[in-house]
């Protein structure tokens, strides 16, 4: 295969089309233009903590089969663990009850048909509505199309669209959630979730940036993407802000993995999705001799600030999903602190008196981009105008949500396209 590969951005959706690429026998170049790659999918040591930390909490399942492909491309095909049993369980902070939503194995998925198998207070008729997700169309909110009212709506299409969508489900797309029933929740088996046990860079982002490197494809960083050049039907030149320039000979392709604010500002005549929603995150350092033996790996909290709780080790991260949208998330951050805190302390059933190591707040404003029913039909496929010039990313139209396996199946088409 003649011709280059320039791969612009090096998150997971820029990684793994150049992973694929490689694989396909492509010369690539790699640029980035902040100082590391990851993007918003990375670990960092944070000195209040002392602790590697990840940026966010992103939730994997055994049934993405492109982070699958993804990992064997990068030598660490057991780098992410997966759960025993797609079990979540869940505490209502409000009644102290706890319930665990038990997904079976097999292809026909009966759970919601076993009272001890879907959220306590749950009816069967909620839950067979519930599949009304499957017939989605594009301008369907969830709520629209499968109700929003009840503990069906506070114990089950809540947490799952926060969780999945990143918005509240009276907003977010029914069609892009219906991928994940269709991906993940039909099968028990497909829905386990999946650990990085010493965080996400280590697991999804480190082995990459090896593997690339020993390929002949190191990252090179400080490369902010300014301007790009074009003549007729072909990209042929990137300019970058130190004022480097790469010229794009007649045989070489292109892959923008740019998030789409970076995008519209380089290539204004593509469409992209406007607006964007939030994630906060919360960690502690509450030390391992203070957490229960038999702490869950991930918790799911209703009729609290918090909504999903992860436990690292002695770090216990919290999510609070479009956070814009919940009320008390924009309170200082010593209040919000201590807030999650006692959540957190009732959630895990810790001692009232236990006081938290350190804590800090992380908010990822450009999280995912808004995915209401209007704004994801802007999501641009991934050929362009331009003969030599792909996209990708997880805002892009992958038919699935923006989550770590939109983008990085994004990359994987996106290196099939240019080959």
């Amino acid at each position: 295969m003649t011709g280059t590969l320039h791969v612009v951005g090096a998150g997971l959706a820029g990684l793994s089309a150049a992973l694929h690429a490689r694989s396909q026998g492509r010369d690539v170049k790699l640029y980035e233009g902040a100082g590391q790659a990851g993007g918003r999918c990375r670990s960092y040591h944070d000195n209040r903590l002392d602790r590697v930390i990840d940026n966010g909490n992103h939730l994997v399942l055994t049934g993405n089969t492109s982070v699958q492909a993804y990992l064997a491309l990068a030598g660490v095909p057991d780098a992410l663990e997966a759960a025993p049993a797609a079990d979540f369980p869940f505490v209502d902070l409000a009644t102290d009850e706890r319930w665990v939503v038990r997904m079976n194995d097999g292809p026909v998925p009966w759970w919601p048909m076993a009272p001890d198998r879907r959220p306590k207070g749950v009816g069967l008729g909620p839950m067979i509505r519930a599949g009304m997700i499957l017939l989605a169309g594009p301008k369907h909110t969830i709520s629209a199309l499968c109700g929003g009212e009840g503990y069906a709506h506070t114990r089950f299409w809540e947490p799952m669209s926060m969780a999945v969508m990143n918005l509240p489900p009276d907003m977010a797309s029914a069609k892009l959630m219906r991928a994940t029933a269709i991906e993940a929740w039909r099968d028990g088996r497909l829905a386990r979730p999946m650990f990085a046990p010493n965080g996400l860079g280590a697991a999804l982002v480190e082995p990459a940036l090896q593997a690339l490197e020993e390929q002949g494809t190191p990252a090179q960083y400080g490369h902010l993407l300014r301007s790009v050049e074009r003549d007729g039907q072909r990209i042929t030149k990137l300019e970058f802000s130190r004022g480097d320039a790469v010229e794009v000979g007649k045989d070489d392709d292109v892959i923008l993995a740019l998030p789409p604010h970076r995008l519209s500002g380089v290539m204004p005549e593509i469409d992209v999705p406007e607006d964007a929603s939030s994630i906060l995150n919360a960690h502690f350092v509450v030390g391992a001799e203070n957490l229960p033996a038999d702490a869950p790996k991930i918790l799911g909290t209703v009729s609290s600030l918090t909504q999903w709780i992860f436990v690292k080790g002695d770090v216990v991260s919290l999510t609070i999903s479009a956070a814009e949208y919940v009320e008390g998330s924009e309170d200082q951050e010593e209040a919000l602190l201590a807030r999650l805190w006692s959540e957190t302390k009732q959630a895990l059933s810790l001692s009232p008196e236990l006081e938290y190591k350190a804590g800090r707040l992380v908010r990822e404003k450009r999280a995912t981009f808004l995915q209401t029913p209007e704004n994801a039909a802007r999501r641009p496929k991934q050929t362009t105008p331009f003969q030599n010039l792909f996209l990708a990313g997880d805002f892009v139209d992958t038919g699935l949500p923006a989550t770590i396996e939109s983008a990085v199946r994004s990359g994987e088409r996106a290196a099939r396209l240019a080959a």
